[in-house]
């Protein structure tokens, strides 16, 4: 049996193992999958939704991979999960995953979302320039 999102939703919104409480802070942090913004919130939630996608760094830190929760699969968790691994340069990658998101009508809202944490997860991939050090004058 199937229930619908939003029930599933006032269940896990105040009690999930996903939940990071802090002091202070107003609204809790998500760590679950496909939680694009590791917010808690019902529009940015992976597990209640029958669409959702998460972007995930490539396994040999290259790239980014989006994974794409299918609908039919909505019974069978190991199967539900499609991964997409994109290499091909950052400006290259981020517009192949907009016009796929885009072309299924996958989520619209999550689109922004979805360049920003895969832009992100690029950026955070670049090497780090050394500064040299400078000579001395004598």
């Amino acid at each position: 049996m199937h229930y619908s999102s939003h029930l599933q939703w006032m269940i896990i919104r105040n009690n999930s193992a996903y939940l990071l409480k802090k002091r202070n802070v107003k609204k809790p942090f998500s760590t679950e999958p496909n939680n694009l913004t590791n917010l808690n919130s019902y529009r940015y939630n992976g597990l209640v939704h029958r669409k959702s996608v998460g972007i995930v760094a490539a396994p040999d830190n290259k790239g980014f991979t989006a994974v794409i929760k299918r609908t039919k699969a909505t019974f069978k968790p190991a199967k539900s999960n499609i991964r997409t691994t994109w290499k091909a340069g950052p400006r290259r990658s981020l517009y192949k995953l907009k016009r796929l998101l885009n072309k299924n009508y996958y989520r619209r809202d999550l689109i922004k979302a979805a360049l920003r944490r895969a832009s992100a997860v690029v950026r955070s991939q670049k090497p780090i320039r050394t500064k040299k050090a400078r000579s001395k004058k004598e």
